[in-house]
């Protein structure tokens, strides 16, 4: 899979952080994915941050509606305007945080037909649970989840003080690697976006 940065029309991309607790570490790996995206020419990047966004802990009932004028309304609309999301996430207890699976039950037909990329961290495993997991609930709302991950294992020795992967290059290639695939199924499914909604 190439990408065509040059020629391309830049794709909308979200990318969404999980994590909300405190102390966390993952607004190191998502700044860093970020600016891996906006080197690139044929992305056109929406950052949404769980901790700053307040969404209801209670979903409502089957014969009621989302809320309409509140937050979930406004993160509703930036999933749906994305050509593609890309979600950052730790593993808790061999899971993702319960602030990602929130955010995700909100919404239902805005994620039909959505190609979904992962950045994960974690201890040796890099947050790959959390991932795996993340598939099986993706699946359901009718998303692509994409074959390739970046994943940082032992997370707390991959990154420099200045947020930068210790192993650059490979980092970088893997970024490279993650975007340019993302971006395929984006243009693959941007078509059927419409028609699954």
């Amino acid at each position: 899979m190439s990408a065509r940065a040059s020629t391309a029309v830049p794709l909308r991309v979200l990318l969404l952080v999980g994590s909300i607790r405190a102390g966390r570490f993952g607004h190191v790996p998502a700044a860093w994915a970020a600016e891996r995206a906006r080197e690139r020419n044929d992305i056109a990047l929406d950052v949404a941050d769980l901790a700053d966004i307040r969404l209801p802990v209670v979903l409502p009932g089957d014969d009621e509606h989302a809320p309409v004028a509140n937050e979930v309304a406004m993160l509703g609309k930036r999933i749906q305007a994305a050509d593609a999301v890309v979600i950052v996430t730790p593993v808790y207890n061999r899971g993702y945080p319960a602030s990602l699976k929130n955010a995700i039950d909100w919404f239902h037909d805005e994620w039909a037909a959505t190609p979904v990329g992962f950045v994960s961290y974690g201890g040796m495993s890099g947050g790959i649970e959390a991932v795996e997991q993340l598939r099986g609930v993706f699946a359901e709302l009718r998303t692509m989840t994409i074959r390739n991950v970046l994943s940082f294992a032992n997370f707390w020795e991959r990154f420099d003080n200045g947020g930068q992967p210790v192993n650059a290059d490979s980092a970088r290639a893997a970024a490279t690697a993650f975007f340019d695939q993302l971006l395929w199924w984006a243009r693959a499914l941007r078509s059927a976006r419409w028609e699954a909604a």
